[in-house]
Order: structure tokens, then C-alpha cells, then sequence
């Protein structure tokens, strides 16, 4: 694998400031629909997680789960949620980065993409944790964080799978990465 170059990182970036825009949408939707469905809510969650496997889909490069994640996280802090999101950001990225690493960076297929979602989702926990967040009882523990981890793998999976595949189908991507026939032939499994 080859290691990130200028137009790399600032692709990976701009992907990253991109998710932080949408993450901002994604907020003010997710706090709408809380009287409405309390914990359901928590299906719509894995949209936080998507944008380091989303940025590691697209690049294929090592570190653009953590850059893209970071990147995201630091404009919805300066946007006004506060430094801690930039934790959050930094924890998810590497989660997702652990797990891509775990595969040498060699796999770019739906189930490894999710799998990196569910690593997110499970750094996110560990620090709700920390700071107090998760402090539930037993039971709404286990049904709140396995919906996020069904969202996490609904949005880091599928949806971002799916996404970069049509970005491929168009060609787009071939502006940062070329893609090898075999490759293409990987998506199609």
C-alpha cells in the first residue's frame, strides 16, 4: 500500500469536511425525531461512523479512516459541539483505521467496511463510557448500543459500500486512484 500524498490528504480532508457538514444536518434530524422514537432513533446513528470507512472505500490508502474521521469531527467542533466531538472523531477514526490495518488494508468489501463501522461504534461506546453517557440500566445498555451497531454496519457497510461503488461506476474515482481490473472484479462478489 502506498503512503498518502499531498492531493491524498487533501482529498481525504475534504471528504472528512464533507461528512462534517452532513454530520451537522444528521444532528439537528436526529434531535427532531427523539420524541417521536426515543430509541429507534438510535438506527440513524451509524451515519457518525461513516465517514472514515467511507474516506478508506474511496482512497484506499492507509490513515484516510483516521484523517477523514478527525477532519469531520474538527468541523463539527468549530461549528459548536465542543472539543469532546473532536475525541469522539480521533477515537472512531482509529477504531475504524485498527481494523482496515487488521486486513492489511487489502480488503474493500462490504462486510469489512461494516466491520469498521461496528469498531467505531464500539470506540464511541468505551467512551460514552468514560464520560457518563452510557450509564443505563443493564437492559437499555444492550438494546441502545445494538441498534447503533446495526446502524453502524447499515451505514459503514452497506450504505458507503454502495456509495463508492457508483462513484466507481461513474469513473469519478479514477481522478484519485486508478483501479486495476482486478478490483473491479472484487466489487462484483
Amino acid at each position: 500500500m502506498n503512503r498518502l500524498k499531498l492531493t491524498d490528504v487533501l482529498v481525504t480532508i475534504l471528504v472528512g469536511l464533507v461528512f462534517g457538514v452532513i454530520m451537522k444536518f444528521w444532528d439537528d434530524l436526529y434531535t427532531a425525531i427523539k420524541p417521536v422514537l426515543p430509541t429507534a432513533r438510535q438506527l440513524v446513528y451509524g451515519m457518525w461512523f461513516m465517514a472514515g470507512p467511507f474516506a478508506f472505500l474511496l482512497m484506499r490508502k492507509p490513515g484516510t479512516a483516521l484523517l477523514a474521521s478527525v477532519a469531520g469531527a474538527a468541523l463539527s467542533a468549530f461549528i459548536g459541539h465542543g472539543i469532546q466531538v473532536l475525541v469522539y472523531g480521533f477515537v472512531q477514526g482509529l477504531a475504524a483505521e485498527l481494523l482496515f490495518a487488521a486486513f492489511r488494508y487489502k480488503r474493500h468489501n462490504l462486510v469489512v467496511a461494516g466491520l469498521a463501522g461496528i469498531m467505531s461504534c464500539l470506540g464511541s461506546f468505551l467512551l460514552d463510557l468514560y464520560y457518563g453517557y452510557a450509564d443505563l440500566e443493564p437492559w437499555a445498555l444492550v438494546v441502545k448500543y445494538s441498534l447503533r451497531t446495526v446502524s453502524a454496519f447499515l451505514f459503514t457497510g452497506v450504505f458507503a459500500y454502495y456509495l463508492v461503488k457508483a462513484l466507481e461506476a461513474t469513473k469519478v474515482t479514477r481522478l484519485i486512484r486508478p483501479v486495476p481490473k482486478e478490483e473491479y472484479e472484487q466489487l462484483k462478489r
